[in-house]
């Protein structure tokens, strides 16, 4: 198989996300919340493929007439932002003015996110939350904390998006990638778990899920604590 075919077959497989987030919308559309969120987990693990083979065979240069950055975004805002605010929203998990608010803020917010053209770090990492709010949701369906909590998580992370803060890409950020790409790689085991149980509350998938997703949220900002203070 030619080089060129490879880019286009990689093309192809980041193009299949979009594939798992309409079968996600139809299982959101009818509440069937573990398969909407199994399916997410699938495009998740896909997202996590296709960068690394997209270097691998030059998609730039040995397919360039498909743009695959345009083409990851457009499914990353169906996979990450749009489907699982619409299922923070009819799961009555944020119920009233919360819930509006949330799927209000989620989707504005990161439609200017994913368009900021400083989104990347020089090492490879996000600049400020990069909109994975499918990780968050997830959680929240596995917890079920009070709303009020949800709230404030919806909110901290929004506002997270526009500050300097650093989060770590688990495969591009090269710092620490030898625990954080296990991490990333535990937190969609968790997920798939969490999910095909249905949620149940008495699940260990559920405290997975939070170990990992601490530490895939803090990495970033511990890095930039720790170079600081070798500064000092």
């Amino acid at each position: 198989m030619t080089l060129r075919l490879r880019a286009l077959g990689v093309h192809l497989l980041t193009a299949t996300g979009a594939v798992f987030a309409m079968l996600a919308m139809l299982a959101a559309v009818d509440a069937k919340w573990d398969l909407m969120f199994l399916w997410l987990v699938v495009a998740f693990f896909v997202d996590g493929i296709d960068g690394p083979l997209a270097r691998q065979y030059n998609v730039k240069t040995n397919a360039p007439e498909f743009d695959g950055v345009l083409l990851d975004l457009i499914i990353d805002y169906l996979t990450y932002v749009f489907i699982p605010a619409f299922a923070l929203f009819k799961s009555g998990l944020m119920d009233g003015w919360t819930g509006w608010f949330a799927i209000i803020i989620i989707t504005f917010a990161s439609a200017m996110y994913f368009a900021d053209t400083r989104m990347k770090t020089k090492d490879n990492s996000f600049s400020g939350f990069p909109g994975c709010w499918n990780m968050l949701v997830l959680v929240i369906f596995a917890l079920q904390p009070n709303f009020w909590v949800s709230l404030a998580l919806v909110t901290v992370l929004a506002v997270a998006m526009f500050l300097p803060l650093k989060f770590v890409h688990p495969v591009r950020t090269e710092r620490w990638r030898r625990v954080t790409l296990p991490v990333a790689m535990a937190w969609t085991f968790f997920a798939g778990w969490a999910a095909w149980v249905d949620f149940h509350p008495q699940s260990w998938a559920h405290w997975g899920l939070v170990a990992t997703s601490v530490y895939l949220l803090g990495a970033g900002v511990a890095q930039q604590l720790l170079s600081k203070t070798r500064e000092i």
